[in-house]
């Protein structure tokens, strides 16, 4: 393999939207309105309702585990030709999400074992300040298509210093 073969070129954006929210719960709720509209304004309304649980989930982490007092956090929705995805940025590059399994009895914890079931592929991005974790759809383009493998990618070292993999679908 070449050199000019391993690096990938990123898909034209097709639709863009990016919004900073203040850290309170309404913020949440409010960008899983956002999400879910427009998504189906994109022209993926069978999307809709996966992009607004993945939009809320990863929202729900900024605020509970990514806030810091007066700043904010920001939600991108990015549509491509055959990716849709959700990205959610916070303040606190020192608190990395893991997959981890919550207790019968604890309220907390499933956020990202949703967010790696639905998503076909999610993962961490570190920033100058702060982070990103997102999530992708892929877009099906017809029932022929079959659905692969969700992933977790971590840009970066992990705590564990290995890659976090979900089970496939």
């Amino acid at each position: 393999m070449t050199a000019a073969e391993q690096i990938s070129v990123p898909e034209p954006v097709l639709r863009e939207d990016r919004l900073d929210f203040a850290p309170t719960a309404r913020s949440v709720s409010f960008s899983r309105r956002r999400a879910a509209r427009l998504v189906r304004e994109w022209g993926h309304p069978g999307l809709a309702g996966d992009a607004a649980l993945l939009v809320s989930e990863l929202a729900t982490n900024a605020l509970l585990h990514g806030a810091i007092r007066g700043r904010l956090f920001r939600v991108h929705l990015t549509l491509s030709a055959a990716t849709l995805r959700v990205a959610v940025s916070d303040p606190r590059g020192e608190r990395l999400p893991g997959l981890r399994e919550a207790g019968d009895d604890e309220c907390y914890g499933r956020g990202l074992l949703i967010v790696a079931r639905i998503a076909d592929r999610w993962g961490v991005e570190p920033r100058s300040v702060g982070k990103t974790v997102f999530a992708e759809l892929a877009l099906r383009q017809g029932p022929e298509m079959p659905m692969g493998p969700r992933e977790a990618v971590r840009a970066g070292p992990s705590r564990t210093g290995t890659e976090v993999t979900a089970t496939p679908r």
